[in-house]
């Protein structure tokens, strides 16, 4: 089969309903849940603002639209190889120079949901990855890897989302050797459902913040407060994740759609 072939019929699919688009983003607005970092360890992120310019009214009579205040790592976000210094000497490492060709590629789904509710703190390792490989399938070159916690229930209260105590946050994330493994996959990207792609306790891990410090490091993408995880198979399904083409970007919230095959 060409590949006019393959996307013609693919195209006849997605019209049919053949193929299910699911919508893997929260709602972007100023409940949306943002990083809280200690104020004498970095500025912080202000939170989502929403202004009306007009609504049909004197200041805009056939028309409504807002102006916003955003951070580029807000809600369902896109980290880009320059947010972290592991990344900040790739040329195309900004949401405006990447690669867009690496944004779409199959999604593996590893499902954590069931150890995530029994533990915050829990955490993904190597062996826990071989094991779904051993089931699943093979993780391939340039997929996305994603961790399903179902933490996205929590989205809507921003104090059960972020889980923090005197020690910190708590929140299930990936281990160090799990994130060299998927860099030695050569995989595109890492996501989560959480605040960010590392575990609430990650500043303690060695190296700190593994999955910024490695993906990035590698040129690759994070992927941060996912949603929907649930309805996707562990494997079979297309993600897409573009971020805005900010200038100099490092990253930028996202809607991450997910290709979905039915019956």
């Amino acid at each position: 089969m060409s590949a006019t072939d393959l996307m013609r019929d693919f195209g006849a699919m997605l019209a049919s309903g053949g193929v299910e688009v699911v919508d893997c983003s929260g709602v972007l607005g100023p409940d949306t849940p943002i990083l809280q970092l200690p104020a004498d360890f970095a500025k912080p992120t202000p939170k989502v603002e929403i202004h009306r310019i007009s609504e049909y009214d004197e200041d805009g009579p056939f028309f409504a639209w807002n102006w916003m205040v955003l951070g580029e790592h807000s809600g369902t976000h896109f980290d880009a190889p320059h947010h972290w210094i592991t990344g900040k000497d790739y040329d195309d490492g900004f949401t405006d120079t990447l690669d867009v060709q690496r944004l779409v590629a199959p999604v593996n789904v590893i499902d954590c949901s069931q150890q995530s509710q029994e533990d915050p703190d829990f955490l993904i390792d190597a062996k826990g990855i071989k094991e779904w490989e051993a089931e699943y399938g093979e993780i391939g070159k340039g997929e996305w890897v994603v961790m399903r916690t179902d933490w996205d229930a929590r989205v809507d209260d921003e104090a059960r989302f972020l889980n923090a105590d005197e020690t910190g946050p708590h929140s299930p994330g990936p281990t160090p050797d799990a994130i060299e493994y998927l860099m030695d996959k050569k995989i595109v990207g890492w996501g989560t459902q959480c605040i960010g792609t590392d575990a609430g306790q990650a500043g303690g891990m060695e190296p700190p913040y593994p999955a910024h410090n490695l993906l990035h490091k590698n040129n690759c993408f994070g992927l941060a407060s996912l949603a929907n995880l649930d309805k996707l198979p562990p494997k079979g399904a297309i993600l897409i994740a573009a971020p805005l083409k900010i200038k100099n970007g490092t990253g930028s919230p996202i809607r991450a759609l997910a290709l979905v095959p039915k019956g």
